[in-house]
């Protein structure tokens, strides 16, 4: 077996098996490892040790990378067993990486001597969540995983004019998400604290709610893939089953429950702590749910709902009703999505990351904007350009009298959601950009080939007068008039982005 000593102020032993490891050296490895990912998930959870306590320091990403790139046994381990120990900026340099590698090899990436295979499909704004649905459900893996272009109809099945490029079908999958998620639509409920997503147990409704379900799987998936950042907040206790987390024997759905319900948690607790004798209380080991004005009883098991709760069976209790509330009652929900999920991303590639770096992998860094970096990763159109009047006025407005709430505002207004990019604004796709418009607020039918193309080679010509700046997030494109004051763009910007902020949960 290989020892990696931890240097941190509490050192831990972790026991890495080769290839060849069996009986007790395996069972060691097993029960120490076990544990050990007990107290770091417990730690991501609720913090208790110093940011860089799970760290090696003695670990150069850089040499990982290499031996990854061998295909060397103790690199692989590492990632397998603990990925932690690898600074997370590095960990998901990897996962692009490995994104990559994988495009190239499936031919998905345009060279010299050929071509992606690109799939097109043809989409009402109307039904967009049908069309999309049933075009994009029957594809291949390999074609998921490709080029897809978007092109919007009315419903006449006229041509909408517009740019053909990656921007468009950035669109297409924003408004996707944006629709799937809403809870109106019941496929998705919003836990009772902090409102983040999960699926709804009364789903079922829908006729074909589990293909819905692995639908959004791939779309989330693709989002993943592609690295489009989209601002849809998961339950903690979700996501723990998206990476799997929940097939450990050292896994306990009540220390996830607080996640869901936390006052359901603090009353199912309560009773662990109850001095009477609980079958005073009248409880049988089963949970009935208000289903659309029906009272259904749901059994914990076989025959539940005669079996007594007791001071005897009342820990049992505690687990089955967790166990119920976050798995039971959406196991096929979850399995659909992680289905159409894991069919575009590994698994392998998700488990270097626990619960939050997986909620940022999916909807960007949750640390305050970095003007500069946003600063130089920004193009300009239309006249407009790092020394013009305006700009210098809005980086100015944006890091003096914004605060941070309103950048991150700001930034939604823009590209649709409020974080930035993990790695930075260079990988924001399509690029951050800034462009003079033209045209008053009658003039602009919005980015056709035309509008687009006049904003970004021609100079505004009429007064700006009161028109507030507008915004394309399918191409993270900010569209600012001229303005002719500080003051004036300061009013105009703060209104517009309070009006605007793009997809909200309720």
């Amino acid at each position: 077996m290989e020892f990696l000593i931890s240097p941190t102020t509490v050192p831990l032993l972790v026991v890495c098996p080769t290839e060849n490891a069996k009986g007790g050296t395996l069972e060691l490895f097993q029960s120490v490892h076990g544990w050990l990912m007990v107290l770091y998930e417990r730690d991501c959870r609720r913090r208790f040790a110093p940011d860089d306590h799970w760290l090696r320091k003695d670990l150069k990403p850089s040499v990982l990378s290499q031996e990854l790139d061998k295909d060397r046994k103790r690199a692989q381990l590492i990632l397998q067993y603990i990925p932690h120990v690898v600074p997370h900026k590095n960990r998901v340099l990897l996962f692009r990486n490995m994104v990559t590698k994988e495009k190239e090899k499936l031919g998905l990436v345009e060279t010299s001597s050929a071509s992606p295979h690109v799939t097109h499909i043809t989409i009402r704004r109307s039904r967009m969540l049908e069309d999309g649905y049933e075009q994009l459900r029957q594809l291949s893996q390999h074609a998921m995983k490709g080029v897809i272009r978007v092109k919007f109809v009315n419903d006449l099945g006229v041509d909408e004019a517009g740019i053909d490029q990656d921007g468009v079908f950035k669109e297409f999958l924003e408004e996707i998400i944006k629709r799937v998620f809403d809870p109106a639509l019941n496929l998705f409920k919003t836990t009772s604290g902090d409102e983040r997503l999960y699926p709804s147990p009364t789903s079922y409704i829908h006729e074909n709610y589990l293909q819905l379900f692995e639908f959004v799987g791939k779309m989330l998936g693709k989002a993943v893939y592609e690295g489009i950042v989209v601002d849809v907040p998961f339950a903690s206790f979700f996501l723990s089953q998206l990476l799997g987390h929940h097939h450990s024997v050292f896994y306990s759905s009540v220390d996830e429950l607080p996640s869901l319900d936390s006052e359901f948690y603090k009353n199912l607790t309560s009773i662990k702590r109850y001095d009477g004798d609980i079958a005073d209380l009248g409880l049988t080991l089963s949970y009935d749910e208000d289903v659309m004005g029906q009272l259904v009883c749901h059994e914990l098991i076989p025959g539940g709902k005669t079996i007594p709760v007791t001071n005897e069976n009342k820990i049992s209790y505690i687990h089955l009703m967790a166990h119920f509330r976050m798995h039971t009652q959406i196991k096929n929900q979850t399995a659909a999505l992680i289905s159409g999920f894991r069919s575009i991303i590994k698994p392998e590639w998700t488990r270097m990351f626990s619960t939050p770096e997986l909620q940022r992998l999916i909807s960007g860094d949750n640390a305050e904007i970095d003007l500069e970096d946003l600063k130089r990763h920004t193009v300009y159109y239309g006249g407009f350009h790092g020394s013009h009047r305006v700009i210098i006025w809005l980086w100015d407005i944006l890091a003096s009298d914004f605060t941070p709430d309103e950048r991150a505002m700001f930034l939604k207004f823009v590209t649709s959601c409020s974080r930035p990019p993990l790695l930075g604004f260079a990988y924001l796709k399509p690029p951050f950009s800034i462009r003079c418009v033209e045209v008053s607020d009658d003039q602009d039918t919005g980015d056709t080939l035309g509008s687009v193309l006049r904003g970004f080679f021609t100079i505004r010509k009429r007064e700006p007068g009161g028109r507030l700046p507008t915004s394309s997030t399918c191409f993270n494109l900010l569209k600012l008039p001229n303005y002719s004051k500080k003051s004036v763009l300061r009013e105009k910007l703060r209104y517009a982005i309070s009006m605007n902020t793009g997809f909200e949960l309720s």
